[in-house]
């Protein structure tokens, strides 16, 4: 054993889903180190928690974008005694239209930080997960199902976290490591905004709540659940996607895609 306390690292933790895992780890009884780029949110979230009687989280304010980023969490967990038993990447984000019109270099950072940043933190600490026999979870998106026309690089990087969860799974069972995907549907965060989704998402049969989608994603890490889908609707739309010509899922995801960039002109 390494003497470090075991800790929950959450990503993106500010706002939407990411705040939503940090309430409910905490509810159960985890010790947190937040990371998210806006100091103030985390600090908010981070007296929040501390006022239910929880050990007041950790606050890392870092950009996933910085090639270091990496090294800059292990850094700031190592001065404060602690390491991850969980690793949670719920940082990411998305960018609607199509992908050649869109500027490259904000194209570029959603890779960096959906990409290349969960890459490097699901592989970064996991001899202490396995040391805490912990896990780890990705959050990825339905979207990791589907190609995704109209929002291309999007839909690409969340079929990246999807397939690399699954192969982690299989690779960490034998350390004693659990390891999830959680792949919700749509869900009324500032995601949308981000996105430039014109009025943020429609309520729709498929959209979940930030808080039913954290318990799902808690429940299911610490069952070993490989793939976890909030929500009946998505289950069958995640299902029922393989059983789909392809070509048929062009159109439609293309379909719906230009009806949002048509409401972004009007």
């Amino acid at each position: 054993m390494s003497g470090l306390r075991p800790v929950t690292v959450i990503t993106g933790a500010s706002a939407g889903i990411g705040a939503a895992l940090a309430r409910v780890f905490a509810r159960h009884g985890h010790e947190l180190a937040l990371v998210a780029r806006r100091t103030d949110r985390l600090q908010a979230l981070a007296d929040e928690i501390a006022a239910t009687g929880a050990r007041k989280p950790l606050v890392i304010a870092t950009d996933l974008q910085r090639p270091d980023a990496a090294s800059v969490i292990g850094a700031a967990l190592a001065a404060q005694g602690v390491e991850p038993q969980f690793m949670v990447n719920n940082a990411g984000f998305g960018l609607i239209g199509l992908a050649g019109a869109r500027e490259r270099d904000e194209v570029l950072a959603m890779i960096d930080v959906n990409v290349r940043a969960l890459t490097e933190l699901s592989l970064a600490f996991i001899d202490s997960l396995a040391r805490h026999r912990g896990g780890l979870l990705n959050v990825g998106s339905l979207a990791g199902f589907l190609p995704g026309p109209g929002m291309a690089v999007y839909y690409a990087t969340k079929s990246y976290v999807l397939s690399l969860s699954e192969a982690l799974h299989s690779e960490l069972k034998g350390r004693g490591v659990r390891v999830s995907v959680l792949c919700p549907g749509p869900v009324a965060t500032e995601f949308a905004e981000r996105a430039g989704v014109k009025g943020g998402l429609a309520p729709g049969p498929l959209t979940q709540s930030v808080e039913r989608v954290a318990e799902a994603g808690y429940r299911g890490l610490m069952r070993g659940q490989r793939i976890v889908v909030p929500g009946l609707a998505n289950k069958f739309v995640a299902s029922v996607v393989p059983l789909v010509p392809r070509r048929l899922l062009l159109r439609l995801v293309d379909s719906r895609q230009s009806r949002r960039r048509s409401a972004q002109d009007t």
